[in-house]
């Protein structure tokens, strides 16, 4: 290591450090990445195939301060978590096989009387109580239970037919 060099990037790092360190604190708010940079700005000084020209190092070491902060404010963006809502192989066929079984159960109430769907809907859908149930349609609360009850029953029995595999809640 040549000692010229040393004195040089010390009185260097003297004069500059702070002033690199509070430009890149305004530009990120954060203390501990302010330190980071600063330090990797003075690394790459010292690391220079080429000596710093004095005369414009103030202005070269902000423009490398600021090269370093945008470079890790694209590393950031672009190491956030996943959002859990985004598909991913396996929702996208998670997603594709809850629609077919849909279809199928789709299908399956099609063939209940109209009274027995609204109130299977209604319970296991919108997740109504019963005494609501029954104010909707106008029945007795236990005339709901029935027909939500014959709903289910009729369902259990085409499970097979249409393919149905997952169970309505409640059952």
């Amino acid at each position: 290591m040549c000692p010229s060099k040393t004195a040089n990037f010390t009185g260097l790092y003297a004069a500059h450090a702070r002033d690199v360190y509070r430009f890149v604190l305004y530009l990120s708010g954060n203390a501990a990445m302010a330190q980071d940079i600063t330090s990797e700005v003075f690394l790459r000084v010292w690391m220079a195939k080429e000596p710093v020209q004095v005369t414009h190092v103030r202005s070269w070491l902000f423009v490398v301060a600021r090269n370093i902060y945008l470079h890790e404010m694209r590393h950031i963006g672009r190491k956030q978590p996943l959002d859990p809502g985004m598909a991913s192989a396996h929702s996208v066929e998670a997603s594709a096989a809850a629609k077919q079984e849909f279809v199928r159960v789709s299908q399956a109430m099609t063939l209940l009387p109209e009274v027995d769907r609204r109130a299977l809907a209604l319970r296991v859908v919108e997740g109504l109580p019963y005494e609501e149930i029954a104010a909707r349609l106008h029945v007795s609360v236990a005339a709901a239970k029935v027909k939500v009850h014959r709903a289910r029953r009729r369902l259990e029995a085409r499970k097979q037919t249409f393919g149905i595999r997952f169970r309505l809640r409640g059952e």
